[in-house]
């Protein structure tokens, strides 16, 4: 047995706004912008944020794994939609995981998330490393363009790795080429020249050298260079300073997701980890406020790795948005008159959430242990009314299963961000049933039978006090 990486994936949101219609929206105030409107860029739904992108990624990572074994869990973000929550604690228990696990939010920096796994992966605890981002920006913003929603996790610990770290190397420097405070909700950028000139080029390539130092290997090894950096030219710079091969540069999927801060060093990981062969190197870069390098070899555990959703899975899993303002919408970037049936109070009683949270946040529901049927949520009497059995319910796990639908509609009179309200009755293939909302449906193709999935998503927003609530919802089944 090794120490290294056991499993991987990402998320990525079905949404994908044109940068077209980013610059036809704004171009009579920047017509630059027309020179960016090619390609399209990952977005969250409006029941979407950076803690229902990481439980989604890890749930395709951890698909029909032992979960018992998991020690931590690392989550990396600078979005984080509580400035005083667990959301690595918010993860856990969606993912039900032990609850005497180690869990950890990690922020602050573009390179928390490489900081993490380089720490991780030096260790010996089995540990779930999670990130995901969801960047804000000005409309008309170079960033605007730039920026895509988007979440990866990485499984670490003892076993057979499909990559196993040979070297890492890490320089801090407060170089500060963008910058956000609490006071501020969007990115202050500085000029790309000088980013490229003083701050990659300068502060990378020596890591790069310490890196393969190190691990005794040289430039010309390295098979795949993943260096995210939204600035057009500047990873193939880097390589060509540190003499890494052209060819090793590896694409930052820029024009089909945009760049996903503090996801995108792991996003880049998993693709090229769905690629590559044993024995290959992988270097994988980490920059802001310094930078991290980290240099992984494939192992040929790699050929056996289970198929996932993963990143190829993600991007043909996609929905086109042209509607820019409905975009603003979803990011509170514009105030809409949304009605009176809107004005309902929101309060969460965070007492009864304690006391529901394996229904609320683990999807559990239960098992009669006399007749064996299923239900959710879980009595203290068995639903079947042959058996009515009191205090015979066991915890069960429904996230995971597959359900169709028996029942739906379309509802345009209650109120949604996104309307019409779709939501229905779902019947599981293995017993049970339950009515929920459908989340990223189109509501002129759903039909009864239609295979559903369960995902993590936001139930409701409490924007007078602060608060999310969390829940699942129904949503059709993706082909890998």
């Amino acid at each position: 047995m090794s120490f290294g990486i056991l499993a991987f994936s990402v998320y990525l949101p079905r949404l994908r706004l044109s940068r077209r219609a980013i610059a036809e929206a704004n171009s009579w105030f920047n017509p630059a912008l027309k020179s960016q409107a090619k390609g399209e860029r990952a977005v969250c739904n409006w029941d979407e944020d950076v803690v229902t992108m990481a439980v989604e990624a890890a749930r395709d990572a951890l698909l029909e794994r032992d979960r018992s074994s998991i020690a931590a869990v690392r989550f990396a973000s600078t979005t984080f939609p509580f400035l005083d929550r667990l959301h690595a604690g918010i993860v856990s228990e969606a993912l039900t995981l032990e609850q005497d696990i180690s869990a950890q939010d990690v922020a602050a920096s573009q390179r928390a998330a490489t900081s993490t796994l380089a720490s991780t992966l030096a260790g010996k605890e089995e540990t779930l490393i999670v990130a995901a981002e969801q960047r804000r920006a000005r409309s008309a913003s170079p960033m605007e363009m730039t920026a895509g929603d988007g979440a990866a996790a990485i499984l670490v610990g003892a076993g057979k790795p499909v990559a196993r770290l040979l070297a890492s190397a890490s320089r801090t420097a407060d170089f500060v080429d963008h910058y956000r405070s609490l006071d501020m909700p969007y990115d202050y950028q500085w000029e790309e020249r000088w980013v490229r000139d003083a701050g990659y080029n300068e502060i990378v390539p020596p890591v790069i050298n310490q890196c393969l130092e190190k691990a005794g290997r040289k430039a010309g090894d390295v098979k795949h260079f993943c260096m995210p950096v939204a600035i057009p030219r500047v990873a193939n710079s880097t390589a060509k300073i540190a003499g890494i091969p052209e060819t090793a540069v590896r694409d930052n999927f820029h024009a089909v997701c945009g760049e996903t801060g503090v996801a995108h060093p792991l996003l880049m990981l998993v693709a090229t980890l769905e690629e590559a062969k044993p024995g290959e190197l992988i270097l994988l870069i980490g920059f802001g406020q310094g930078a991290d390098a980290l240099l992984l070899e494939v192992t040929d555990v790699i050929q056996h790795h289970p198929k996932r959703l993963g990143m190829r899975g993600h991007l043909k899993r996609r929905k086109e948005v042209t509607n820019y303002v409905k975009f603003l919408a979803f990011n509170d970037a514009i105030e809409l008159e949304r009605g009176m049936r809107a004005e309902a109070d929101k309060l969460t009683p965070l007492s009864a959430l304690w006391r529901n949270r394996e229904t609320v946040t683990s999807f559990i529901g239960g098992c009669c242990k006399k007749c064996g049927t299923l239900q959710f949520p879980r009595t203290n009497i068995c639903v079947n009314p042959n058996c009515n059995a009191v205090h015979t319910q066991e915890p069960y796990p429904f996230a995971d299963q597959i359900g169709r639908i028996n029942s739906f509609t379309a509802d345009r009179l209650t109120y949604s961000p996104d309307p019409p309200a779709c939501y229905g009755m779902i019947q599981f293939e293995v017993g049970g049933r339950v009515m929920i909302d459908f989340t990223d449906v189109d509501a002129d193709i759903l039909a009864v039978g239609q295979p559903m999935r369960m995902m993590f998503r936001i139930k409701d927003i409490d924007s007078q006090r602060g608060f999310r609530r969390y829940f699942w919802k129904a949503a059709p089944v993706e082909t890998k």
